[in-house]
């Protein structure tokens, strides 16, 4: 892309974030992932309990039959945050209304969202993991 391609563009505009009660989140049936891999939900719910969420949720506000919101969202992307924070909440080490650090999408596709989060990512190399030193 040319320099005088980059300056007719236009400027990028973030989803908003907000804190939504943990009672207000639902899991939506769009987030990609089906088959469990990796780090099970209960260690991954005693990572979030000793460090805290480190990343938001990717939600959508919940929508009636009339198109009005319904003060629910719904999380296509951050399922399994959400599960290991409903463990949380089912085991009394969160409070059912506990806020949660959301990014709120209006525009676009939940399961390109989800997709994406899960796609984009790169993990560590080996050696990065172990470069750190925690003392």
């Amino acid at each position: 892309m040319t320099k005088s391609q980059t300056k007719s563009l236009p400027k990028l505009v973030l989803s908003s974030s907000r804190d939504i009660p943990f009672s207000q989140l639902v899991l939506s049936q769009k987030n990609v992932r089906r088959v469990k891999a990796g780090l099970s939900i209960e260690d991954l719910a005693d990572d979030i309990y000793r460090r805290t969420l480190l990343q938001s949720l990717n939600v959508r506000a919940m929508l009636d039959d009339d198109g009005r919101e319904t003060g629910q969202f719904e999380v296509p992307a951050g399922g399994r945050r959400f599960r290991a924070l409903e463990l949380l909440v089912k085991t009394k080490r969160m409070a059912k209304d506990q806020p949660v650090p959301c990014v709120v999408r209006e525009a676009g596709i939940a399961e390109e969202d989800s997709l994406a989060e899960n796609v984009m990512r790169v993990g560590l190399h080996p050696l990065d993991q172990f470069r750190v030193d925690f003392r």
